[in-house]
């Protein structure tokens, strides 16, 4: 029988998996505030949620910033440590581009919600969840199949948050004839668009985990 080195280590290791799951628990909240925030209609609800999620990216910072300790402070680490490193910040940068686009919106003083804000916001929230998912079941990798499956509809989901995207700037190009609204549509809608292509990039890390050490 052969012996599977990975195996031997992962249920002795007692730092990386928990910092994972803490890292895609507060990108969940993050992308839940999220959503909340597009969809409300009281303005002080989402004055709320702005400073929410304000308070949820330093927390998501903090998580990264303990993540890159550990891996200057062990020898043995679950997965190699460029993938450890590529996987906390390719989520770090989920939620920051969260909170990028919510700050937008705030200093911009966006007060109508277009529907392709409001979908982008749910796109995100759906690959926070599949993250979350895949996430939890590299703790000892028995499930591969449902990892696989999460991180196919993560590239799903980018997808679709493309043609979003592009449908909703040739739209906004096309009725919109103010020139300064044009520019701050397209910078929250590019913040939003670019934190599903970090869910992307996270799902390839995954992958790239599996192939290595499946």
């Amino acid at each position: 029988m052969t012996l599977n080195i990975f195996q031997y280590f992962t249920p002795k290791d007692k730092n990386f998996f928990p910092l994972f799951e803490r890292a895609t628990a507060n990108l969940v909240e993050t992308s839940k505030a999220l959503v909340e925030l597009v969809n409300t209609s009281s303005p002080d609800r989402r004055r709320e949620l702005f400073k929410e999620i304000e308070r949820l990216e330093h927390v998501g910072d903090n998580i990264t910033h303990e993540t890159f300790f550990e891996l200057s402070s062990n020898f043995i680490t679950p997965f190699d440590r460029e993938d450890i490193h590529a996987l906390v910040s390719s989520i770090d940068d989920i939620v920051d581009y969260v909170h990028g686009s919510t700050k937008r919106i705030e200093l911009y003083k966006v007060e109508t919600m277009t529907p392709a804000i409001i979908k982008l916001s749910e796109l995100i929230l759906k690959c926070s969840e599949e993250l979350n998912t895949a996430v939890k079941e590299l703790r000892n990798l028995k499930n591969i199949t449902k990892i696989k499956e999460a991180t196919v509809r993560i590239n799903s989901i980018e997808n679709h948050a493309d043609d979003i995207f592009d449908n909703a700037l040739a739209r906004l190009f096309e009725d919109e004839k103010n020139a300064v609204e044009i520019i701050k549509m397209k910078d929250v809608l590019s913040a939003l668009e670019t934190a599903t292509d970090k869910a992307e990039d996270a799902a390839d890390v995954i992958n790239s985990i599996l192939v290595k050490n499946a």
